[in-house]
Parts: C-alpha cells; structure tokens; sequence
C-alpha cells in the first residue's frame, strides 16, 4: 500500500500544494493522512494513526510505503525526525519516499543494502547540519544580547513612564474622590500599565 502525509504548522495554512503532490505521486486521496500542527515533536493525530503509538498498532505495514513531500513535513527537530525514519524503516519495515529529495528515498531500494545505507547517510548529514544550524542561531542570539548590554541598550519593550500627574491623580483615587476609570483617563493610562503602576506604589 502506498500512503501519503502531509502537514502544515497551522489551521490558516494550506495543504493543497502537498495534496497534489501526493496524488501525483501516485497516493489515493484517501490513504493521505494530514495534520495541522507544529512539527517541534511528533504528537500528532493523523501521523500517529499512521506510525501507531503504545495503545494503537500502525497503519503502516511492513513493504507499504509512506509519501512526504518534503522531509520537513516530518518534523522540524531532525534528532526526532532520525528517530522516526529508523523506526518507520526498521521497526515497521516500511519504505519512505521523500519527492523533493529522492536521494533520501528508500522505496526505489528494492532491498538494497546500499541503496538505504546511501538514504540513511545522507539523513545523518542533514541532521547534523540542522542541529548544527540551531546551534549557531543560539550562539548570534547570545552573542547580539551581550553586544546590545555593552553598549548600553535596554532590550525587551520600551519601559512606559509615569506621567506628571500620577502620584496627585493616585493619591485621589486611593482615597475613592475619583474611581478607576476617571483616574485611568486622566494620566492617559491603559488599564494594565495603570494596575502596574499602582501595584509598586503599595
């Protein structure tokens, strides 16, 4: 049986490229499993229809074949992707073709030993590329915040001052000569900003 997955991050996006994609590549729209959820882990409805979980057996059986576009729509946590693909391949013994990158691909293997040990290199690189790539954000990330402190620059939003008139119009709404609202039009204050303010004066 060949089956197809596709994903998006979100309900507001589109599925329709990948659904094509799938049907061209072969897949009936009904053995196409999608989700709209973030790929940061594999907690999933349709994806854990498809690979089981420890209640379910999978739908996928050994010799089937799992279409995704592109290897992405996996995941975007390629350590958890590598997981999956050993487990997919290994464990399940099914094929798994990936149409933007057919080196990735197991299901032209047709057994080959070389053919799966070529795809699961090459998913080692990208892995290692990937957490490599993570790693190097957080470090300019790091490294940008200490360089803004060096000099000087306050990061996060700007801190909202207290207008002239806040400790008179305060004191007179402690006192219940005016209410909440009077006192909140009167310094210009949105209701948050002004419950902070008089938060630090108790």
């Amino acid at each position: 049986m060949k089956y197809g997955y596709a994903r998006v991050s979100s309900k507001e996006q589109n599925l329709d490229r990948q659904l094509i994609a799938l049907k061209q590549a072969g897949v009936e729209e009904r053995y196409i499993y999608c989700d709209k959820v973030s790929g940061k882990d594999f907690d999933r409805r349709a994806y854990n229809t498809l690979v089981g979980t420890e209640q379910t057996a999978p739908v996928l059986r050994a010799g089937d074949i799992l279409v995704i576009l592109s290897l992405d729509r996996l995941g975007r946590n390629y350590e958890a992707v590598r997981q999956q693909w050993e487990y997919i391949t290994k464990e399940i013994g099914a094929d798994i073709e990936v149409l933007d990158m057919p080196l990735l691909s197991t299901a032209e293997s047709n057994g080959s030993l070389d053919r799966r040990f070529i795809a699961d290199l090459v998913l080692q690189i990208l892995s290692y590329v990937a957490e490599k790539e993570r790693r190097n954000t957080r470090e300019r990330q790091r490294q940008g915040i200490e360089a803004a402190k060096a000099k000087g620059k306050r990061l996060g939003r700007p801190e909202i001052e207290k207008p002239d008139n806040w400790e008179s119009v305060y004191k007179r709404w402690k006192t219940g000569e005016i209410t909440a609202v009077e006192a909140m039009r009167e310094t210009g204050l949105k209701k948050g900003t002004f419950y902070a303010f008089a938060k630090e004066m108790q």
